[in-house]
């Protein structure tokens, strides 16, 4: 088969595809014999080899043209042109044009090539001879065709008839089509028809065929077979073959087709290269009105309007140009006659030909118009709860009032409103329990808040707006002080021409308006809608939940810090012969309250107790039990018990701590029945006392379960004091015991509670040894433990708080330090008297002669009349030798010493009486005077201020006068 031939058998199937025998052969002598090889050969090859060759047409102009060359000399072209050439002039005159076409080789060349020209579309009969016409029937069905000669075996074979039954040229020319196709059974009736033919008859039918191979792939054909004569006469055939099956699918797509197109619930049209409608389904119909019919030829501009028709024709002349499809495009516009807006999704795709070319676009629309309704209402819903939920996160993190109320802003804008601001009563501030606010809600606020995302100045043309911190009050009859009165959120009249909604939102928390809160949003934002002011309400109520608690927070931290406070020593407490440095971290950050404690207590003699102790347990609680045994220690002191007895009495306090009755009644009920479990609480704690003398720096220890002192040696290094520990306070039964150290010159001694040492992460035995080691660290400048140049007692706590773990949260923390400065030999007289009236006399000289040595003639006559007194009373009343014994600190101190234990008492003299005033005459002279027992007898002692100090001198007269 030439190249001409094979072209148009690839192409559209037409008559011309019709495979026939060449009516002029050269080199063979039987035409049939001739027809196989060559067919063979041009099938084998795909298509003979091209040649060129200049020819003139018959205008006797020279044109080039491509020429289809056979590979044999001559025969193959004069058999191509016998095929493509014959068959149409069959066509045009009906007659058996073939064997005129071939009179001779360079007229036969000639005509095939003016036939190969009417039929390229050179000539006039163009629109009816294309090689690939536009939209032909063709492009979907597979025509095939194949020549039979007359010894009925195959002698052309089409590349159509290739791709139909799967066999090639090579093998198909010279095979037997009823053998090589039919099956055995039906071989017989085959051949019969196959006689017939040959005789001259046409003949058409459905046949079952079988590719042959070990496949065999069945199939069903529709076959038209024409008979034909070759150049010699014979009976030959023309077989037109068309797949059943694909006729079938097609018919099965068209109705298919129809059905999806005309049943459809969508909109659906087919628009054509030009953008107009060329068919529409009647559900589109339904929507914009008419017949189906009506339709057609309508644009884009006609159904939408503009700038939305542009949008869409452009998108429509991307798919047309691209071929890419689009998916879910929304679309708005309005149906005839309805100002209702409509929204629609709109899937294009390109639509194309059999051939693959576009001949259109597909348009599906969906109204999504109540789907995109509930979308933004979804939407509106997950904002809104997405808003409460960062408002939950992000509100009440502080427990400040101001601090809340900017949380709630930071939350509100701008993702709910452009400007926003927060007034809370003046009197809820202020630290007022009763409720806060008027009844008419025009009560003093402050406005403690404000943001805005678009300017500071947010009510341009409005009043005047109220600047953060400022107190102001509004209207009886303005929206927010009636949203204040009612409880109820009130829209405010827009304003100056920035603001276009305000809402006014009370904040109610437990029944109770604490502030409020104005929403606003600017012009060109939407106002404020019935959603939105219930998601302003929620907001408002979670704030005011917080600030409400913010409020309760700092009431009860406030409570709690003038309780713990005055629990604790005021201030920097000062003693004699001490510099004193102390810290307390309470483990309760909340509350700040605890159950540890220490204290300084000045007592007679420029001596200091020194206390610090725990409480078990955390909280309120604890510092309840721990403010009682405070109080029940300095009570003690005053009584100047030594240490040990001191405990002992703390001991039964704390029996009786959680007993109804107190200590009496918890010791019989000990001896008696046990505790009634919900009216007793057990209290225990750890103490230790400590009692200082600044004149021997010697001090007497007692320990109740506490851990052991830490003493620091100048130039030495830290070690733990071995005080017997004893058992807790409140346990009962055991007696404490006392050890006496004497602290050389600064030293410093460091009393702490187990918080500082002892920790779910440090055992007490590590955290014992790091505050050791922070006490002597070498790391710390070298000064630090001498004598003589010391390191300040602040500093020494900052670095043991810093070195250890002392934000663990677990227990409070108390540390108590102290460094040793004991007085001066010069500031202490120690004179010892024997027991006669003379000594009065030497007390008064003595007590004179240190006076002016101190510089302190101001108080040598008071001193010397108060010396008088008690020296006298210690002859008259004591026992053994008398000692009087000076002191000199902040204060002057005078002790008369002697062996009785009969403790002066002080009485009202009458006015008959000629005694009993001398002790009245030291209580008016003195700043403070007292007794106290010793362990050789008592001691009794005065005190006076120094000159220039802030307490002044009582004038004896006066004293004297007063009495009378």
């Amino acid at each position: 088969m030439t190249e001409a031939g094979r072209g148009e058998l690839e192409g559209t199937v037409r008559v011309s595809e019709i495979p026939a025998k060449a009516t002029k052969s050269t080199g063979s002598k039987d035409p049939s014999d001739g027809a196989r090889p060559e067919a063979a050969d041009d099938s084998g090859l795909g298509g003979a080899t091209r040649g060129s060759g200049a020819t003139r047409d018959r205008t006797g102009g020279d044109t080039t043209r491509r020429t289809p060359v056979s590979r044999a000399s001559g025969s193959g072209a004069s058999r191509s042109r016998g095929f493509g050439e014959g068959v149409v002039a069959r066509r045009a005159s009906g007659g058996r044009a073939a064997a005129e076409a071939g009179g001779g080789a360079p007229g036969g060349a000639d005509d095939a090539g003016a036939s190969a020209g009417v039929m390229a579309g050179q000539g006039p009969g163009d629109a009816m001879w294309q090689t690939s016409p536009p939209g032909s029937m063709y492009d979907y069905i597979k025509v095939a065709s194949f020549s039979i000669g007359p010894d009925g075996l195959v002698d052309q074979w089409s590349l159509r008839a290739e791709q139909l039954f799967g066999i090639s040229a090579e093998r198909a020319v010279g095979m037997d089509p009823i053998d090589a196709f039919i099956d055995p059974d039906r071989r017989a009736e085959g051949q019969r028809k196959m006689a017939e033919i040959l005789d001259g008859r046409e003949w058409t039918g459905v046949v079952p065929f079988r590719v042959p191979g070990p496949e065999g792939v069945e199939g069903l054909a529709e076959v038209y077979v024409m008979p034909t004569t070759v150049e010699g006469g014979e009976r030959a055939a023309v077989c037109i073959v068309v797949d059943v099956r694909t006729l079938r699918r097609i018919e099965t797509d068209l109705a298919a087709s129809q059905s999806i197109f005309s049943q459809s619930p969508f909109g659906f049209l087919l628009i054509d290269t030009d953008l107009r409608v060329r068919r529409a389904n009647q559900r589109f119909a339904s929507l914009y009105g008419g017949d189906v019919d009506d339709h057609r030829g309508r644009g884009v501009r006609d159904y939408l309007q503009s700038p939305e028709a542009e949008r869409v024709e452009a998108t429509l002349r991307r798919v047309m140009e691209t071929g890419e499809s689009i998916t879910d495009m929304h679309i708005t516009g309005f149906l005839p006659g309805s100002d209702k807006r409509l929204h629609w999704s709109v899937n294009l795709y390109r639509v194309h030909s059999g051939t693959g070319r576009p001949i259109g676009i597909a348009w599906l629309a969906t109204d999504i118009t109540a789907r995109r309704s509930a979308a933004r209402e979804a939407a509106a819903a997950r904002r809104n709860l997405a808003l409460l939920n960062e408002a939950g996160s992000r509100i009440g993190n502080s427990l400040d009032l101001e601090t809340t109320a900017r949380e709630l802003l930071d939350v509100v804008v701008p993702g709910f409103c452009d400007l926003a601001t927060v007034d809370l009563y003046q009197g809820l501030l202020m630290g007022d329990e009763t409720p806060p606010g008027l009844a008419d809600g025009s009560a003093e606020l402050r406005r403690v808040a404000f943001a805005s995302a678009v300017s500071d100045a947010p009510f341009v043309g409005g009043p005047a707006p109220v600047r953060v911190g400022a107190v102001h009050h509004y209207p009886f009859n303005s929206p927010c002080a009636d949203a204040l009165r009612t409880a109820r959120p009130q829209q405010v009249p827009e304003e100056g021409n920035l603001i276009q909604s305000t809402l006014a939102v009370p904040m109610v928390a437990h029944d109770t308006v604490v502030g409020l809160v104005q929403f606003s949003r600017t012009k060109g934002s939407e106002p404020f809608g019935e959603r939105d002011g219930a998601l302003a309400v929620e907001l408002a109520a979670r704030a005011a939940v917080c600030i409400d608690n913010a409020r309760l927070y700092r009431r009860e931290h406030e409570r709690a810090l003038i309780l713990q406070r005055s629990l604790l020593p005021p201030g920097d407490p000062e003693a004699s012969g001490l510099d004193i440095a102390c810290r307390y971290l309470p483990g309760n950050a909340a509350t700040e309250v605890g159950g540890d404690w220490f204290d300084v207590i000045e007592l007679p003699g420029h001596r200091t107790a020194l206390v610090i102790g725990d409480v078990m347990g955390r909280g309120l609680r604890a510092a309840v039990a721990m403010g009682e045994l405070r109080t029940a220690v300095r009570t003690l002191a005053l009584l100047d018990l030594e240490p040990a007895e001191v405990l002992s009495a703390l001991d039964e306090i704390a029996r009786g701590l959680g007993t109804p009755g107190g200590g009496q009644s918890a010791s019989r009920t000990t001896a008696g029945r046990p505790r009634d479990k919900d009216l007793a609480e057990v209290y225990l704690a750890t103490c230790v006392y400590a009692v200082y003398d600044s004149v021997t720096r010697r001090c007497t220890f007692a320990n109740a379960g506490h851990l052991p002192p830490v003493l620091v040696e100048p130039g030495e290094s830290a070690l733990m004091l071995d005080v017997p520990p004893g058992m807790p306070l409140g346990v009962g039964g055991e007696p404490f015991e006392e050890v006496e150290v004497e602290l050389p010159e600064g030293a410093l001694l460091a009393l702490y509670t187990d918080g500082l040492v002892e920790s779910r992460d440090h055992p007490l035995d590590e955290g014992l040894q790091a505050f050791v080691g922070a006490l002597t660290d070498p790391a710390q400048p070298p000064t630090a433990l001498r004598a003589d140049t010391p390191r300040s007692l602040e500093d020494v706590c900052d670095h043991v708080l810093n070195t250890l773990d002392t934000h663990h949260g677990e227990d409070d923390i108390a540390l108590l330090m102290a460094r040793v400065q004991g007085l001066p030999e010069d500031s202490v007289g120690d004179w010892t008297l024997p027991r006669e009236p003379r000594s009065v006399g030497r007390a008064r000289e003595y007590a004179r002669s240190r006076l002016m040595g101190w510089d302190l003639e101001p108080l040598v006559d008071t001193a010397e009349l108060l010396v008088s007194e008690l020296v006298t009373n210690a002859l008259r009343y004591g026992e053994g030798e008398i000692r009087l014994r000076l002191l000199l600190d902040r204060t002057l101190v005078c002790e008369v010493w002697d062996a009785g234990l009969v403790q002066p008492r002080r009485r009202r003299a009458r006015d008959t009486d000629e005694g009993g005033r001398g002790l009245q005459l030291v209580g008016l002279l003195s700043a403070a005077w007292g007794s106290r027992r010793t362990p050789r007898g008592k001691t009794v002692w005065f005190e006076l201020p120094l000159p220039g100090g802030e307490t002044g001198l009582t004038d004896p007269a006066e004293a004297l006068l007063s009495l009378f």
